[in-house]
């Protein structure tokens, strides 16, 4: 029983969690549309340059049908999967969303632990990119596929897994944290 003039304060958790706020959203290296732009602007050269040259209108209309029929299948079409196919890093979890036509979205959780591999083919060393492999124990792992400054990404999410699952380094990574900052890992909002 507790005496009249005393007062009660509801007690909470001591930290209460901060906010899931993002750390980078990403997409693949955009060096993957470098031949569909040359396909664009070869067909735009070449349709400048042929239509009105030849005798019959209908041909003239042929050549821009086809033109554009180019342009949409190997410009487009890519410019659209490349667009469609994103990954944002949260402090909570890794968001992976894809699909041209159908969407899908996948989300792991840093807390439920996992490996994280860089693998770097081809061109990817030169440009700093890489796929980033996430095994968590499932038959196939996940894949961030060519991501820009892979080994960064791969120290982020290190970081993340261990603020996850390590509540006392969680709670001094907010104590040095203003509540307020939204700064990234990346420089992305």
């Amino acid at each position: 029983m507790s005496h009249p003039g005393s007062a009660h304060a509801p007690s909470g958790p001591p930290n209460p969690p901060r906010p899931e706020t993002v750390v980078a959203r990403l997409r693949s290296h955009g060096r993957v549309l470098f031949w569909p732009c040359v396909v664009l602007v070869a067909v735009v050269g070449a349709l400048g340059y042929f239509v009105g040259t030849f005798p019959e209108p209908w041909q003239n209309w042929a050549l821009l049908a086809a033109g554009a029929l180019v342009v949409i299948l190997l410009f487009l079409f890519p410019l659209l999967a490349w667009l469609g196919r994103n990954y944002t890093i949260t402090t909570r979890r890794i968001v992976l969303r894809g699909g041209l036509f159908v969407r899908t979205r996948q989300e792991l959780l840093h807390s439920r632990g996992y490996d994280v591999t860089v693998r770097k083919a081809g061109l990817q060393g030169m440009f700093g990119s890489g796929d980033i492999l996430v095994n968590t124990g499932l038959e196939r792992p996940v894949v961030l596929r060519d991501v820009p400054g892979a080994d960064l990404v791969q120290a982020t999410l290190h970081d993340l897994m261990e603020l996850s699952t390590n509540p006392v380094a969680s709670r001094r990574q907010q104590e040095r944290s203003r509540p307020d900052d939204e700064t990234t890992a990346f420089g992305v909002r």
